[in-house]
Formats: structure tokens, sequence, C-alpha cells
């Protein structure tokens, strides 16, 4: 280990050193690094990259860390981020860490403690041996008691029990390190506001990942955790009334939490793969259950047509889109706002992701014959006004759904189509005969969720007029005289520039024209240049109306739509 790198070596230039934190944000060995940059070893190559970023060398973790460094400093922060506090004075702190590119561990700690952080470069086993050294292992077998006793630590808690029979063959995963370390994965992603988490099994060790925003980010992991991957996920299975046993077939379970108060619930899934056992489990954050279709980002156009098509009283309204682009928000949305004491609402999901009041929810069981259409033929006996069948994926249901359309109900549903137009064209497609399409659809709205610029960091910027998109609108822009904006990056933003989501939509409403090109099985396309000529406005168009309004950006809208 060099202890004083001064002259061994010369220092990295820029390039290197941007080689170097790529591969140290990808978590990948520096060690084939070092080798072809012909350093001795990895340690000698952090060490001479340190002096060339002026920063302080930790050589070796016999240093002595003042008592008041670890006061209040979180252990959360340390096993998250592989830093180690070393020193503390008046506002400000030395800090070990072993990746001087990781800026938001940097800003994690100078957020939580209010001080200018000082970072001093270290390798990840010299932290390891730190974190080790002043802050133990013990008292894990009176915690792992008190855990199943309580099913509780930290901020989360079990609402519902665990079933003592999983427990037989399974004490390793109940000791109070691995309870505790789960709860710490499920906590860190429910404090980013990720709507999944991924725990994947990969060759090399446990990834994990986040999906924030729509957009997966992968998380820092220290490597010691890959020891415990096996433990992590049948702690997880257990946790969702799984059978730990069982690793060569899928799986899918439920966990209830609640987490400082809030109540989580957990949808897990886990599928054998090559290299071992990968968890994704979807997050649902019941207290941030806000169903308002003028809070979804609805342009008030399409919010006052919308409104008509869902308290007309019969025919169905369809909702289009990608998988994780809000179709089931916007149903539950429409729902709140029509539904009162004199309506009946019915409806199918599989899986009901959240519990409506006053509205009578139906689980779909596709293994007990309980399918879609089972549930609709079943609902239409029970003098529904209204009902709601959460995808249309086969014949018998949109058949079902059509009959119950004739029949004088509003039946609400989703397909899975590119935009609005192509959403007749896929139920014909189906086998549904064409005059029925044109006769019972009323509406179809497609939409997308783009990210939207947070508020904190967001830049003005003058574009290059080459290199916009050939059918922004750019004349639109000029004669509004506001200006676009950009993503920066901040702490609150997580370093993407983005916070939250909101939807673009185009709404397609049937009138006499469209329905007579649907009876003559007109294309997609063409239909959609009707409905244009007719005033609608395209998924494209609402989006450059939101980059123009500042919401969000150019990238965002090309990375959800395609050009009209």
């Amino acid at each position: 280990m060099i202890s004083d790198p001064s002259g061994i070596e010369p220092l990295l230039d820029s390039v290197k050193l941007r080689e170097l934190a790529d591969c140290l944000n990808g978590g990948s060995p520096i060690d084939a690094l070092a080798q072809r940059w012909n350093f001795p070893s990895a340690q000698d190559l952090l060490a001479i990259s340190a002096r060339s970023m002026q920063l302080e060398w930790l050589a070796s973790d016999e240093t002595e860390v003042s008592g008041d460094a670890l006061d209040g400093f979180p252990a959360k922060l340390i096993h998250r981020h592989a830093v180690f506090p070393l020193e503390r004075g008046e506002g400000w702190m030395r800090l070990a860490v072993s990746n001087p590119f990781d800026f938001a561990a940097i800003d994690s700690v100078a957020s939580a403690l209010e001080v200018e952080v000082r970072p001093v470069m270290a390798s990840a086993e010299t932290i390891q041996r730190l974190t080790k050294k002043y802050l133990g292992v013990g008292s894990e077998t009176i915690d792992g008691l008190i855990a199943l006793q309580r099913m509780q630590f930290g901020d989360i808690e079990m609402l519902e029990g665990i079933d003592p029979d999983s427990l037989e063959d399974a004490e390793e995963v109940q000791q109070a390190s691995v309870v505790r370390l789960v709860n710490e994965i499920l906590t860190e992603a429910i404090e980013a506001r990720a709507s999944d988490i991924h725990i994947e099994s990969q060759e090399a060790g446990l990834k994990i990942r986040h999906r924030i925003d729509g957009v997966l980010q992968r998380q820092p992991t220290p490597s010691e955790m890959n020891q415990f991957r096996a433990a992590i996920i049948s702690r997880l299975k257990i946790m969702a009334k799984m059978n730990i046993a069982e690793k060569r077939v899928p799986q899918d379970g439920r966990i209830k939490l609640r987490v400082s108060g809030r109540e989580i619930d957990v949808r897990v899934s886990v599928i054998p793969m090559l290299h071992g056992e990968s968890v994704v489990m979807r997050v649902l954050d019941k207290s941030n259950l806000k169903f308002s279709l003028q809070g979804i980002g609805m342009p008030d156009r399409v919010y006052h047509q919308f409104q008509k098509l869902i308290r007309m009283p019969h025919g169905i309204v369809l909702v289009t889109g990608p998988t994780g682009s809000g179709k089931t928000t916007t149903l539950y949305s429409a729902l709140s706002e029509i539904k009162s004491e004199d309506i009946k609402i019915v409806t199918t999901e599989d899986p009901i992701e959240y519990q409506l009041e006053g509205i009578n929810q139906i689980q779909v069981h596709s293994k007990v014959g309980l399918t879609f259409a089972a549930c609709l033929r079943a609902i239409l006996r029970h003098d529904p006004d209204v009902i709601l069948v959460g995808e249309i994926r086969d014949l018998e249901t949109a058949e079902n759904a059509t009959q119950a359309s004739l029949t004088g109900h509003t039946v609400f549903s989703t397909l899975h189509t590119n935009d609005s137009a192509g959403a007749f064209m896929r139920l014909s497609d189906m086998g549904v005969e064409p005059f029925l399409v044109a006769s019972t659809v009323e509406g179809v709205l497609a939409q997308r969720l783009v990210r939207v610029l947070c508020a904190d960091c967001k830049e003005t910027y003058e574009p290059d007029v080459g290199e916009l998109p050939d059918d922004f609108p750019l004349e639109l822009l000029k004669e509004s005289g506001k200006k676009l904006y950009r993503n920066v990056g901040c702490e609150s933003c997580r370093r993407t520039g983005y916070r939250g989501r909101l939807g673009i939509y185009e709404l397609l409403v049937t009138n006499d024209e469209i329905r007579h090109l649907m009876t003559q099985a007109g294309t997609s396309d063409v239909i959609k240049q009707a409905a244009i000529r007719n005033g609608m406005e395209t998924l494209r168009v609402d989006g450059w109306n939101k980059v123009i309004a500042g919401i969000t950006t150019i990238d965002e809208v090309l990375r959800v739509t395609k050009a009209d």
C-alpha cells in the first residue's frame, strides 16, 4: 500500500480521471483498469488518483477517528454509500469516501448533517474495515428475537403477520441483520419515490435498481451484500407469504407495510433466472392517492370532452397506452368523478391496485376460471350502471363489453395500442364486427407519461434550431415569447433534473365520419387524419405544448412519442 504516492507515478490526466469515474460509478472493479495502466495494484491507482485530484489519501484503517464523528451520523448512509466519518468540526466533516465521483453520497451527508464535507479518498476495503471496527455486529441474537415477536424494525411495520410454518427452516433469514437490511432496502426505495424495486441476481453479484419517474436508476450497493443475496430474497418471500423452498418456478405475493405512518402495498414477483432468483416489487403508496382528472395534466379542452364521455348513459370509453403510462390512474380518476349513491359501479381488475371507497371491485382469478370475460358476464347480473374492465385482452371479453354497452351500460376499459385511432383496428383484429365497434365505442383516450422538470434546478437555454425535431412548433414558441427549459440536476431531484410525472393526451371522440370509416374497415392512419381534421390534438402536439409551457423537455417528448 502506498502511504505517500508523491514521485512514484505521474498524475492522472483528465481523460483517465473520467474513465476512472465511469468505472467507479458503474460499479465495475478497477483491477483491470490498474493493470491496463501498469499500476502494481488497484490501491496504487486509487492513491495516485487521489493525489491527481488534490485529495487526502487514507492509506490505512489504523487512522484515528474522533470520538464525536459518529455521533448523530446515520448508519444507513455508511452502508448505503460506502463512506465513513473521520473527524467533525464546527460546520465541517472529514469523510472517507470510496468513490469521490459519487456526488449524491457527499450531498446526502452534507444535507443530513448540515455540514461542509471534506472528502478523504480511501479504498472500499479500508472503509469496510473501519465500519466493522467501530460499528460492530453485536446484539443480533436479541434483536432477532424481538423482530420475530414484533415484526417491526425502525420505521417499517408488518401489517400482516408471517406464517409461523414458513419460519421453521428460515432461521438465517430472520436474523436481525438480514431483517434490518431488507427493511433498509424497502425504506430507501419508498423515500426515493420509487414505483418499482428491481433486485436482480447477476453473475457479478446482486444489483438493485429503482424505477423513479418511469426510468430505472441503479442504486449503489456494498460488495458485502452479495453474500446475503439468498437471505435477502428468502426474507422477501417470507414477507410475501411465498414458499421459500421452491426456487424453480415463478411466484407472486403481496406485502402490506406501514412506513413512517404511511400504509404501503408492495406487490412481489419472484422469477428464477440464470444466476439465481430475481425479485421485482411494485410499490403502491396509499398516502399518495389523489385521483383527479384535473391533477393528471389534461389540457382544458380534453378535460371537458372527457367529462362528457364518462357521463354518457351507455357506450364504451377506452384508455390506451403501453404498460406504465398511467391508464389505471386515469380510469380511477374518472370513476372518482362520477361515483355517487345513485350509480352502481362495478370493476373487474387484475390485479386490484387501489381500493376505492364506494366502488365494488372484483379480483380476477384465471386459475379458477374467473377471467375478465367470466367476471363481466357475472357483473351484468348485478344490475350495474358503470362497469370497468381492467383490460380487453381477447375476443370473448371484447364481445361481452360490446354487448354490455348495447344493453345500456357504460363500460370503461384499457387497450395496448400506440395511439387512439389504433384502438378501433385492435378490436376488429380481435374479431369484433366493425359495425359493432363503430356503434359502441364513444371515445378513445391515448396517453403517455413525461417527467416534469425539477422546479429547483431547471434552467432556460437558447436551442440550436438545426438540432430541433422537424415537427417542433418553433413559430408557436416565438409567438408565445417563452423560453425552453432543460434539466440540470440537484439534490432534491437526485441529480436527474426531473421530479414527478405528468400525462400527455390525445382524445378521439367518435363522430359520424369516424363511424363511417370504421364500418368501411378504414385504416388507423385514415381514422387518425379524420380525427385531426375534426380538431383532435395528437400526443406529440400536447407534448410540444407542455415543452413550451416549461413543464418538460424536448428529450422527454421524443422519448415517449413518435412524429405524427
